[in-house]
């Protein structure tokens, strides 16, 4: 037994050292072969606050890591053709889901392309036969037959976990830091099962994670990518369930969700937001919590830090969900109340969160609008490939900014400065300046007047219709023909 104790320790570290490894020494590589791609799609990413260009392409060093622990065990622990069946069943559905992401990375796939690709790789995981069947009463010890349902709930399980980690990782090294402790975790439930192959897949990434942290921590010097953000999602929500049919399937699933506990309230937040607004779910945004708490004062560096702290204890409720065999859950679950309910007080997000109430009342106009302009967005998107000069480009913006209801717009470069009012008697009175990651420094003043719109629509409003010229300009910028300054003074 101490043996056996010992080779199970020593497997633990060799893997989570190949994966510090891997992740550390390929991360170079994948900046320099990526430079020159990276220079050319950062610009249009209206919802990046980083000035400079930072690689996306995180995930492969992940991935890379995933692979090589996996053959390490593949050939260390091999088992009879059932389990390498299992095995395989993870590791192909995890790259497939990489793999959306990474195309998406490259070239934007659209949100119901990879929804799909997404539940389609989720059934194949219902089909191999890695699925939530029976639901487990820790109260009482009864066991429920999920049935069909077990189906629905395991595809659900899976997507969600995918888009989780990818929806929080707006800020540096927050959804690496995370998915770290949720690998942690993982690894200590697998251990409860017998599991070696969960267990050490769940090492291995614990030192990719860390590896990859070493550059990824603020300030950042590279992302994980939408292929990164889905592999260890994915990871997560797959190890979970295989853990789930080794133990007390309530523990195994539960306590995730503790763990989780900060993402899932920014991502129900976030999708509240978005569909009182009428933007679509997956729509990046500027008001996660993380932006919050830098609207208060703190650095990238302090954020992230109390989203740690924050999420730590969360993790240590997880342990005493899966401890408990899910018997605390009541008591935690009002602990986490608690917490949520302090921690908003503490930085004065109670009155956003709880002001719902007035926000649904306006809801029905505010959706209208963001449709409209919306409508507005993509028209100026494809009159960029229509307009030959940076003029009527302008005038195009204008007569935009216009419908949208603004009084005025002015565009400030380096090089040059333009301005659109509607007319000198309109009064001015609302005014808000965007910065966009352009080369060249360029800002965008919009004003309305106040007595004709909300200061909220207001705030709304201008920032779609500055990620439509930001879009725009660039559309524009890439089918200008070679000779055409992308840029006239005045």
């Amino acid at each position: 037994m101490l043996l056996v104790t010992l080779m199970n320790g020593w497997a633990f570290l060799v893997c989570a050292g190949l994966g510090f490894l891997v992740s550390l020494t390929s991360i170079p590589l994948i900046q320099r072969l990526s430079a020159r791609w990276v220079a050319e799609g950062n610009e249009t990413r209206f919802h990046h606050t980083h000035k400079t260009p930072v690689c996306r392409l995180g995930g492969i060093a992940l991935a890379a890591a995933f692979v090589v622990i996996v053959l390490v065990i593949f050939f260390w622990f091999p088992v009879n053709e059932e389990r390498t069946h299992a095995r395989l069943l993870i590791v192909c559905t995890s790259l497939a889901m990489f793999l959306v992401g990474l195309l998406d990375d490259l070239r934007p796939l659209g949100a119901k392309k990879k929804l799909l690709a997404q539940i389609l790789i989720a059934m194949v995981v219902c089909y191999g036969g890695v699925r939530i069947e029976t639901f487990k009463n820790p109260f009482t010890a009864e066991i429920y037959q999920l049935g069909y349902w077990g189906y629905v709930a395991t595809v659900v399980w899976l997507v969600a976990l995918t888009n989780m980690i990818n929806l929080i990782d707006g800020i540096d090294g927050l959804a690496a830091g995370i998915g770290l402790m949720m690998m942690g975790l993982l690894a200590y439930v697998g251990s409860g099962g017998g599991l070696f192959f969960p267990i050490l897949v769940a090492a291995g990434m614990v030192g990719a994670l860390l590896g990859f942290l070493r550059y990824n921590f603020p300030p950042a010097k590279i992302y994980l990518g939408d292929g990164g953000a889905y592999f260890i999602g994915f990871l997560i929500a797959i190890l979970t369930l295989v853990n789930s049919q080794k133990g007390t399937i309530l523990a195994a699933l539960i306590a995730p969700l503790f763990a989780l506990a900060l993402p899932i309230l920014d991502v129900s937040i976030a999708i509240l937001r978005r569909g009182l607004k009428g933007l679509p779910i997956f729509r990046a945004d500027r008001k996660h919590l993380h932006h919050r708490l830098q609207e208060t004062g703190l650095s990238r560096t302090r954020t992230v830090l109390v989203l740690y702290g924050f999420s730590a204890v969360c993790l240590l409720m997880a342990f005493g969900v899966f401890w408990s065999q899910g018997r605390w859950v009541p008591i935690l679950f009002g602990f986490l109340c608690l917490l949520l309910i302090l921690s908003a007080r503490s930085f004065n997000f109670s009155r956003d969160w709880f002001a719902v109430g007035r926000v649904l009342e306006n809801s029905l106009e505010l959706r209208k609008e963001t449709h409209y302009a919306l409508a507005l967005s993509r028209w100026l998107e494809m009159e960029a490939e229509r307009t030959d000069d940076f003029d009527s480009l302008w005038e195009d913006f204008a007569f935009a900014i216009k419908k949208m209801g603004f009084t005025g717009v002015s565009l400030h470069t380096s090089e040059m400065t333009r301005y659109w009012k509607s007319d000198a008697s309109v009064s001015t009175d609302l005014r808000l300046r965007h910065e966009l990651n352009l080369a060249d420094g360029v800002t965008l003043e919009f004003t309305a007047d106040g007595r004709q719109m909300s200061e909220r629509l207001f705030a709304h409003l201008s920032e779609l219709a500055a990620e439509a010229w930001l879009k725009t300009f660039s559309r524009w910028r890439a089918s200008a023909e070679p000779g055409i300054p992308v840029l006239a003074t005045s």
